[in-house]
């Protein structure tokens, strides 16, 4: 079937159908990231947005059961140069384009993304709409304009769990069960669009995990009595989610806190700070991160839009990792309290592993507070 793509700077793509049929408006990005499009796809924090594969074979390994960061996908569509629709791996269970159908996500493959990724790349992220019933880029161009910008937009609560619940699985290795770890001290998560990865490793470095919706407020936080507090990843804008940074501002020097990704924005609104929007973003496997302790550089795992500003927070806290692309903020901790964050993924999934010690780092943390 045929599918078009059309940003809103008029720019039109066309091609063929993968997945579901219709129209879906969202912010067009790009990920690099070479393998693990199971775990992209199913990642909370791209929901609102039309995802591009920079690597041009999509599909090979297809679906399985062991890799999905959360119960079904957010994202709002999917763009591929070529769709593989012969899948083999022996961990298969599902071909990419039933996934899609299955869960409503609609993608378009046979369009030349080299050249989709140029125009990200130099003019910025943008709105698109991917659609397999009108390929009038006029009539969708109208479409577009009466979508809302992603900047203000609480996306959070999209995405986040409706109640408290329990983790307890940890990390699984190939033929072997998950290893049960001894639960050492309790952690409470607040869920802005958590992957699942990030509860096993925290399963695995001595946790018993609680997970709250994003909207619980710091007195039932403070309720439960956690030894720690994590801040996950999540989608969109953090100023969007003025709340979390209100019920965070309550915790800060009451628990040890740890937070990732939108987590991080969040502290740095929290503390006072600010926060912008990036060009067109961070996504994929492959971003170079100077640690300023050791003067290491780490491979990360990277999905953001939005940066803070290490100028808005610097009375407060110290920057602890540098982004060597573009300079921008990576890591922070706080001068007084045992309070840190990062803005990459330490957990990957997909990507590299370089940065898991920083989950050993909040276990230390816990336990010398």
């Amino acid at each position: 079937m045929k599918a078009t793509l059309v940003l809103a700077d008029g720019t039109a793509f066309h091609g063929r159908s993968v997945g579901s049929t219709g129209e879906r408006v969202g912010e067009v990005v790009f990920n690099t990231a070479i393998t693990g499009y199971q775990e992209i796809l199913t990642d909370p924090s791209y929901r609102g947005q039309i995802v591009t594969m920079t690597y041009p074979h999509i599909g090979n390994t297809g679906i399985n059961l062991e890799d999905n960061e959360a119960t079904r996908p957010y994202l709002a569509g999917f763009v591929v140069k070529e769709y593989c629709g012969y899948p083999s791996n022996w961990r298969k269970r599902d071909d990419l384009e039933d996934f899609l159908q299955r869960h409503g996500i609609i993608g378009i493959h046979e369009i030349d993304t080299r050249k989709l990724t140029r125009n990200l790349r130099e003019t910025g992220a943008k709105k698109g709409i991917i659609s397999t019933v009108d390929h009038d880029p006029a009539g969708l161009m109208e479409k577009i304009r009466s979508y809302p910008d992603i900047e203000g937009l609480d996306l959070v609560r999209e995405v986040t769990c409706s109640e408290p619940y329990d983790w307890d699985e940890g990390s699984w290795k190939w033929n072997a069960s998950p290893k049960k770890t001894e639960e050492r001290f309790k952690v409470a998560v607040y869920d802005f669009g958590i992957k699942q990865n990030i509860l096993r490793l925290l399963v695995d470095s001595g946790a018993r995990v609680r997970v709250f919706p994003a909207s619980t407020t710091s007195d039932e936080i403070l309720e439960y009595d956690p030894d720690g507090i994590f801040l996950s990843n999540g989608p969109g804008d953090p100023e969007g989610v003025p709340y979390a940074a209100h019920n965070v501002r309550n915790l800060i020097g009451k628990k040890p806190i740890f937070g990732i990704c939108l987590g991080h924005q969040i502290l740095g609104l929290a503390l006072g700070g600010k926060t912008f929007k990036l060009v067109f973003g961070h996504h994929g496997a492959n971003h170079p991160v100077r640690r300023f302790d050791t003067g290491q550089v780490e491979i990360t795992s990277q999905n953001h839009n939005f940066a803070v500003d290490p100028d808005s927070v610097a009375s407060e806290c110290d920057v602890t990792h540098i982004n060597l692309n573009d300079q921008t903020n990576e890591g922070m901790v706080h001068k007084k309290y045992p309070v840190f964050s990062i803005q990459y993924h330490p957990e990957a999934s997909p990507g590299p592993h370089d940065s898991r010690y920083l989950f050993e780092r909040f276990r230390r943390m816990i336990e010398e507070s």
